[in-house]
């Protein structure tokens, strides 16, 4: 077997030694923002230590064409292939010179003439275009035209946001450092039976899951601590269920922890208390006993799969914004109040430093287990949901409550209209930040909301509700629209500066920020995402006669795509718009890269026509078609002043927002 494992640098990988085919039962190409930025930050990550970077496997079957010739069927893996070979292409256009070795696409699909089509387009594409110039609406595959003006978009920032690491030398540590393992299965292989293996759920024993059996070890022997902690971890570890479920109700402790007949109240005081409240009998002598080894936890996991109740089983009616791992960290930042890397690549080495190794771990594992079960309270009260209800879906703020013994959802804020205002104010803001960092590692407003919630001595919505808007105001205005001298960490916005925005109105102008507000310099989505959030405050806040219906009942999607509203390439016969209206925030708007790709060189009219009939992507693109007089690029300018006017106006701050900021310490 292991003359068929060989490993390969991305260059040996992509260099034209050997064909690639992705056949017709592999899904279509769906890596999006979260997947592409993540592999370009753990390449950023690998490259300082010069080190090797493994990326993974290249499952494959060595396929003989009619001809003779040999072409590798891809098994598993070809996500991963397609995006280095479209990051690949990128650098090429952008340092030809380092990438003259790289003459043709190895990359083929099996009956997928747009997929095909797509990525040749973009391997030939070498001028200062776009390549939806060379197809038709009808040859462009979306998903991999989307995933290389990802990459476009995104490598140059994070190359900034890295120590400036040059173009040249990322290129050269992904071709020669970045490693994969092609894995070729025998000849005789049952094909649809190995893809079937290949995509059923294994027993693998997770990070996550290791690093519990390393802080079970800190508890010594006190078996009642040790069910405490078990207890705890597994009902946390389930982020789409809030915590509540994940007790007894039987043996009370869902009562004692929660509230009796109320389940919507956390009052514990530390760990000792909440082990009081564990009844130490439940689950005792079986799999999750206090002593069991990492094999012994395997074997746990797997029995409990076996054995859900019918309230397990059941479809899932929420989807958290994050995963375990990922939320681990956050708890662990919390706690320590220390920078803590949120990547989960390195969780077990993060607790390590933190807790593991520390002389104090014992006090220090339980006052994490304590933590852990109260923010994962807090997150399911106070932190969106996506919420599937009755064949329809849409972000949530809910919290679980009890009437006459049956559990229910509701608004966390809403007992009286002034809360349910904010209540949607806060869903809607959480949803633009949710949205605009969809890779797990980035969510840094995460970790400032849950800090709030975890220090607050009491939660109200309309301190919650300025909170936040101020941490939104200091990321867009202290690091995406700062000049870079003064450009601000999250760290410090959060932990330092207690979420208060710095910059002041009257240090910005429209003019000053105009350079940062331009095509392809923009650092973070979040900037269209929160003028999109002011705009519709400012829809919301209009007597109801007034009010346009179709930005009250925008929402929020995964929208990754900066269209040009005026085309950078438009149809034939038509003038091409100079800079710098062309690149100008004026002529700007996100959307998704579906709508983009489909019209992305049509005139505003056109565009007009079109989306006017489906409901709105963006609250800036629907103002921009419905506000401003034809023709469109006599209004770009306006529209920029009217844009930036917004952006500014949420520096002026109410006097609630000001009692914060006098006295931050009672968040």
């Amino acid at each position: 077997m292991n003359d068929e494992i060989t490993q390969l640098s991305v260059k040996e990988l992509l260099s034209g030694r050997e064909d690639y085919v992705i056949p017709m039962y592999q899904r279509n190409y769906a890596w999006e923002e979260g997947e592409i930025t993540q592999l370009i930050q753990d390449v950023i990550d690998y490259l300082s230590t010069g080190r090797n970077y493994y990326i993974g496997t290249l499952v494959v079957f060595e396929r003989i064409q009619k001809d003779g010739r040999a072409v590798f069927e891809t098994i598993d893996g070809q996500q991963r292939l397609t995006t280095l070979a479209l990051l690949a292409s990128y650098l090429k256009k952008e340092i030809p010179d380092d990438f003259e070795w790289y003459d043709r696409m190895v990359i083929d699909f099996d009956s997928r003439e747009q997929s095909r089509r797509t990525l040749k387009a973009i391997f030939s594409n070498q001028s200062a275009g776009d390549p939806s110039e060379f197809l038709g609406p009808q040859e462009i595959n979306t998903a991999i035209l989307n995933g290389y003006r990802l990459i476009q978009r995104s490598l140059p920032i994070k190359l900034k946001e890295n120590n400036d690491i040059d173009l040249a030398r990322f290129a050269t540590y992904l071709l020669d450092k970045v490693q994969i393992m092609r894995v070729k299965v025998p000849s005789d292989t049952d094909l649809n039976h190995y893809f079937e293996i290949m995509n059923s759920r294994g027993e693998q024993l997770e990070k996550h899951e290791v690093l519990k059996a390393r802080l079970m070890e800190c508890l010594g022997d006190d078996a009642d601590s040790h069910n405490c902690f078990n207890v705890v971890w597994d009902a946390c570890a389930n982020m789409e269920k809030y915590v509540q479920m994940g007790f007894k109700v039987k043996t009370g402790q869902r009562d004692a922890l929660f509230g009796k007949n109320n389940w919507g109240a956390f009052s514990v005081k530390d760990f000792d208390e909440l082990k009081k409240m564990i009844d130490i009998s439940v689950d005792t002598g079986s799999e999750a006993d206090s002593q069991q080894h990492l094999r012994e936890i395997i074997r746990a996991n797997a029995i409990s799969a076996k054995n859900q109740n019918a309230e397990n089983e059941a479809f899932e009616r929420f989807n958290s914004v994050i995963n375990f791992p990922n939320f681990l960290l956050h708890v662990l930042r919390i706690i320590t109040g220390k920078d803590v890397p949120l990547d989960d690549k390195r969780l077990i080495e993060t607790f390590e430093e933190h807790i593991l190794s520390d002389d104090n771990r014992e006090s220090k594992a339980k006052q994490f287990i304590f933590s852990l079960l109260r923010c994962k309270y807090l997150f399911d009260q106070y932190i969106i949901k996506r919420e599937f209800l009755n064949d329809s879906e849409g972000w949530s703020l809910k919290r679980l409550a009890l009437s006459d013994g049956k559990s229910y959802y509701k608004n966390t804020f809403g007992e009286e209209e002034a809360s349910e205002d904010e209540n949607r104010k806060i869903l809607m803001l959480l949803a633009a930040f949710h949205v605009s960092t969809p890779t797990p590692v980035y969510k840094h407003w995460l970790n400032a909301a849950l800090r709030y919630l975890f220090s607050a001595e009491r939660i109200e919505a309309s301190a919650y509700l300025d909170y936040l808007e101020s941490v939104a105001r200091a990321f867009v205005f202290d690091r995406f629209l700062a000049d870079d001298a003064q450009k601000a960490g999250y760290y410090d916005m959060i932990y330092c500066r207690n979420g208060v925005c710095q910059t002041t109105k009257d240090q910005v102008s429209p003019e000053s920020m105009r350079p940062k507000l331009s095509f392809g310099v923009i650092e973070n989505n979040l900037v269209f995402n929160y003028l999109d959030y002011l705009l519709w405050v400012e829809n919301e806040g209009k007597e109801p006669g007034s009010k346009d219906a179709k930005i009250r009942d925008f929402q929020f999607t995964f929208r990754s795509s900066v269209e040009h509203y005026y085309p950078r390439h438009p149809m034939p016969g038509h003038d091409i718009l100079p800079d710098p209206a062309l690149n100008s925030f004026g002529n700007l708007c996100l959307i998704s890269h579906s709508k983009n790709s489909r019209l992305s060189n049509y005139l505003p009219s056109a565009k007009r026509e079109h989306y006017q009939k489906l409901p709105i992507d963006s609250v800036k693109q629907h103002l921009m078609m419905t506000q401003y007089p034809d023709p469109w690029e006599d209004s770009i300018d306006q529209h920029y002043n009217d844009m930036a006017t917004v952006l500014l106006r949420s520096l002026d701050r109410d006097s609630a927002v000001a009692r914060f900021e006098e006295n931050p310490s009672n968040i």
